[in-house]
């Protein structure tokens, strides 16, 4: 019997279109239906050198969905790199194509003398979401456009972390990852927003390792990475948010790339001092029962609900009640996020549920008792049920309704300083 899913938290995976976006000066060629870039783009944030509006599509219809529009594919293909000025042409295929059989990757290699590259990545709403269509991309510059490189540029860093655009935070995430490694004397490779671009995707191959900052997205490329361009990969599953967990990715990064102990501890103690510094002048409000009560929920992908639970465990001496992962975390990964959701300090473990449903979550959450007011934070659909409860909601992920974010963060030691000032802001306000 079919069931129904309320509330989603992703789209299918030709929302990597957004990926894409996030390359700057990289065009997504859609071949799929009408409408599907205005249906998966964001209202906010999303336009720019190319926006939705313009990506290149297909467009088919039921004639080709009977006669195949590999034809159409060609001639779109052929126009954009005539007209539309990129480094980096990105062909995604929609459902209608990848069920009546277009061969998309070989109408693509027709172009692989083109004076610009052009590559493809299957990115069918059948096969999975926005999360595992942003593996694809990644996997198609990997496979179809980099080589391996027998230059290594010493201290140079390949950093990922999760999907841009369905992350509302990350560009600003990317760029604070980026100064923290720095600060270790390290050199930062990203590819995505200002300035990184196509320059950046060619130093792949050249870097000593990969560094991947997310629970589960992008595993599977930087394992790639290491078998093509055999790059070391150093898997990092939390997103670092303030000083217990920043300090010790600092730490592991160190280590892994040989970095003196001395520097490492150098960069954490400058970081901390002022932290803990800030943290000390309101202490008072942190310890006001009246203010926020002990008791959270966080319901997000797996990288914020993870994140989140260990600096409001580790940070703000925070219980965690029933924690919610949405993104439709493959099977195989769960397991092991599983026991990060027991690794939080003083022996304090949280309970994590893997599901898709916002109304089971919804329900779970009324049904709990917080003892007191709740502090909810995950997307705007969970603002109703906490304000039902008269709690706290900070809406920290998809989707997102009620701000605004131009760069951003909630990494590192000021990203922790930012999300507790969000938090309390909303806590304190409900006196005023």
């Amino acid at each position: 019997m079919a069931k129904l899913l309320d509330k989603q938290r992703y789209k299918c995976a030709l929302g990597a279109m957004q990926t894409v976006q996030a390359i700057e000066r990289a065009l997504p060629i859609l071949h799929s239906g009408p409408g599907c870039a205005q249906k998966l783009s964001e209202s906010v944030g999303s336009s720019g050198y190319f926006s939705p509006n313009i990506f290149p599509c297909t467009s088919i219809n039921e004639k080709d969905v009977v006669f195949g529009g590999v034809k159409k594919l060609d001639s779109t293909i052929e126009n954009a790199l005539k007209v539309i000025d990129a480094d980096l042409y990105v062909v995604l295929t929609g459902c209608i194509p990848e069920i009546v059989g277009d061969d998309s990757g070989e109408v693509v290699s027709r172009y692989e003398d083109a004076e610009k590259p052009v590559i493809y990545a299957p990115t069918a709403g059948f096969k999975g979401n926005n999360y595992k269509g942003h593996e694809q991309v990644i996997d198609a510059i990997i496979d179809q456009y980099l080589s391996k490189s027998d230059k290594k540029q010493k201290g140079l860093v390949n950093i990922w972390a999760d999907v841009p655009y369905q992350d509302l935070f990350w560009l600003g995430n990317l760029r604070e990852l980026e100064k923290l490694v720095s600060e270790l004397g390290l050199i930062p490779n990203t590819i995505f927003g200002f300035k990184r671009g196509i320059e950046n995707i060619r130093k792949i191959p050249e870097a000593e390792f990969n560094l991947l900052v997310s629970p589960w997205v992008g595993l599977g490329n930087v394992k790639k990475m290491e078998r093509k361009f055999g790059t070391p990969y150093l898997h990092y599953p939390t997103l670092p948010i303030g000083a217990a967990e920043t300090s010790k990715f600092l730490r592991e990064v160190g280590k892994f790339a040989g970095v003196a102990e001395e520097k490492v501890e150098e960069v954490i103690k400058k970081h901390e001092d002022y932290y803990y510094y800030l943290i000390e002048r309101y202490a008072d409000l942190f310890l006001e029962n009246r203010v926020i009560n002990k008791q959270f929920t966080v319901v997000a992908d797996a990288q914020y609900t993870l994140s989140i639970t260990k600096f409001l465990a580790n940070d703000l001496g925070l219980i965690p009640a029933k924690q919610f992962i949405v993104d439709d975390t493959p099977a195989s990964y769960r397991d092991k996020i599983k026991e990060e959701f027991k690794n939080l300090n003083y022996g304090v473990e949280a309970e994590v549920s893997f599901d898709t449903d916002g109304y089971k979550i919804h329900e779970e959450i009324k049904n709990h008792d917080y003892h007191g007011y709740p502090l909810v934070l995950g997307g705007y659909y969970e603002k109703e049920v906490t304000e039902n409860l008269k709690g706290n909601f900070l809406n920290i992920a998809y989707p997102v309704q009620d701000k605004v974010v131009f760069d951003d963060s909630y990494v590192g030691y000021t990203g922790g300083i930012r999300l507790i000032e969000d938090i309390y802001t909303v806590a304190v306000s409900r006196f005023n």
